[in-house]
């Protein structure tokens, strides 16, 4: 057995097998962690070297039980592992935001205590979450995307209503309502699919797939694009995201925000640049893309709420990734990857930080914060960072992903890619605009000045000091930042920032990636052999 083949399958096997091991660890909390974080650090070496041996070897196949090839065009029998650049890529960032929020979950878990959730069950159901993620990017058929998508949809249920509140119970049910309807529609697709070529094979159907009438590709491009759209949250199917995702404890809000619409992106980009290439429906994703942006952040500018105007501008920004797509083009495809890494680290680093402030302010309602930058000026610099980076300042991340995809849209030369290339800069100035308004109101005016300042749970010196008479919902006193919050939080600025520094290479990658995308051909013939 070669190296990539036994590195290939673990992403998923570690975690599964991890799970178990702490489910049955349940009374033994400190066991729970030590095998959970041990599990996580594995994946993120283990992915790591797939994105090695992938940029060296090219694309890294691995058929599950040994299944030989069928018929010419058939693909491989049984579950189909694939690891190119682009899965690669993804592993990598997956895992080490993964691994990032188990840490930020256990150190907030230590430092305040967990009397008020299951936690027994926390980490099991985070490890089959991190397992669903890393089977989706790693799958080569339609029908184990599937099957990584409800593993991941299945776990983020039990982590979304964790504590059984009743807005979090509330939110859980509109979740779990709109992901069954996503999943039925694409099992619907896929029952099209299996009917109109005979196989599932992501490769197989590549080849398959241009042999029908052009009426029909369009039309199970269409079915497939609305499954992937809504859990991508792509406008207009996003409306279910900002009432889910803010009720969830800070680390899965963290989790689901950086992963869990980025799985319906790659799935998105998987489905646009292998199975229908031909851009039949381009113009439909750009004006999808356009409006998603315009109409996300529209709404995050009507938030008080810091948690509920970051799911705005989560749906905002997915429409700078469906751009990259739209366009066609390598130029949009590699800026589409680079942003979607991007988005990840900067979104859930966000999220964290939104975490901290919920949890030293006792509130994340602008109308209730204010002088968090004098009280706590580290706290002021971890949300600063990656807010920029959002934003698009120069030189950040967010400024090269948005300055490659205006340039995709300017190469394309179509009015809709103008457009969008319009679009995205009024998008890009508003980002600004709310973030800064964030910053003017909660960390840089006083708490006096604000509105409702009154009724947060603490007083700005609280941060500073370890206060004994501030009462807390969930605990006694709040004392300073726990350090297990704090250092996953600035690992991800440093990951983040790391975007920018080593911006050459690792846009190089993104080019490589794209190209690796958009031609098809090594990653069919390495899937069903030579044509």
């Amino acid at each position: 057995m070669t190296l990539a083949a036994a590195l290939t399958p673990l992403p998923v096997l570690v975690p599964t097998l991890a799970g178990a091991a702490t489910l049955f660890a349940g009374r033994r909390p400190r066991l729970q962690r030590v095998i959970a974080l041990a599990a996580l650090s594995i994946v993120v070496v283990v992915c790591a070297m797939l994105l090695r041996l992938a940029d060296r070897d090219g694309t890294l196949v691995l058929n599950v039980g040994g299944w030989g090839q069928t018929e010419s065009g058939m693909g491989p029998l049984g579950i189909t592992l694939v690891v190119d650049r682009l899965s690669a890529l993804m592993l990598v960032v997956s895992s080490i935001v993964l691994l990032a929020v188990a840490l930020y979950a256990i150190g907030q878990g230590i430092r305040d205590g967990d009397d008020r959730q299951p936690v027994s069950i926390f980490l099991p159901t985070y490890l089959v979450l991190s397992a669903g993620v890393c089977m989706a990017f790693l799958a080569g058929d339609l029908f184990n995307l599937f099957v990584g998508f409800e593993v991941l949809l299945s776990a983020s249920f039990v982590l979304l209503t964790i504590g059984a509140s009743k807005d979090r119970v509330r939110a859980g049910i509109s979740y779990v309502m709109v992901s069954m309807v996503s999943s039925l529609i694409f099992l619907f697709g896929i029952a099209l699919v299996y009917a109109a070529t005979g196989t599932l094979n992501l490769a197989a159907l590549a080849l398959r797939l241009d042999h029908l009438e052009p009426g029909t590709r369009s039309a199970l491009f269409a079915v497939l694009m609305v499954a992937f759209g809504i859990k991508a949250a792509v406008f207009p199917l996003s409306a279910w995201l900002p009432d889910s995702y803010p009720t969830a404890p800070a680390p899965v809000t963290a989790v689901f925000a950086g992963l869990l619409t980025k799985v319906g992106v790659y799935a998105i980009i998987r489905a646009h640049s292998l199975l229908f290439p031909d851009g039949g429906l381009d113009s439909v994703l750009m004006i999808a893309a356009l409006l998603t942006m315009l109409v996300g952040i529209l709404g995050a500018i009507a938030q008080s709420d810091i948690k509920r105007l970051l799911s705005f501008t989560l749906v905002s920004h997915i429409g700078y990734m469906v751009f990259g797509v739209a366009v066609s083009n390598q130029t949009g495809m590699s800026g589409a990857i680079y942003y979607v890494a991007h988005h990840i680290l900067v979104q859930t680093t966000l999220f964290l930080v939104v975490g901290l402030i919920e949890r030293q302010a006792g509130a994340s309602t602008l109308q209730r914060l204010g002088g968090l930058a004098a009280a706590s000026p580290l706290l002021a610099f971890v949300f600063v960072v990656p807010a920029l980076n959002l934003g698009g300042i120069p030189p950040f991340s967010g400024f090269i992903g948005k300055v490659a995809l205006l340039q995709a849209g300017a190469q394309d030369g179509s009015a809709l890619a103008w457009m969008l290339v319009a679009g995205g800069v009024v998008t890009s100035l508003l980002t600004l605009y709310v973030v800064a308004r964030v910053w003017t109101k909660a960390f840089w005016r006083s708490r006096e000045d604000a509105p409702e300042g009154h009724l947060a749970s603490a007083t700005p010196s609280a941060l500073l000091e370890e206060p004994e008479d501030i009462q807390f919902v969930d605990r006694d006193h709040v004392g300073p930042m726990p350090a297990g919050m704090l250092v996953p939080t600035g690992a991800l600025i440093v990951v983040g920032l790391a975007l920018t520094v080593l911006a050459g290479p690792i846009f190089g990658y993104s080019e490589r990636a794209a190209a690796e995308v958009l031609e098809r051909g090594q990653y069919i013939t390495a899937v069903v052999g030579p044509q």
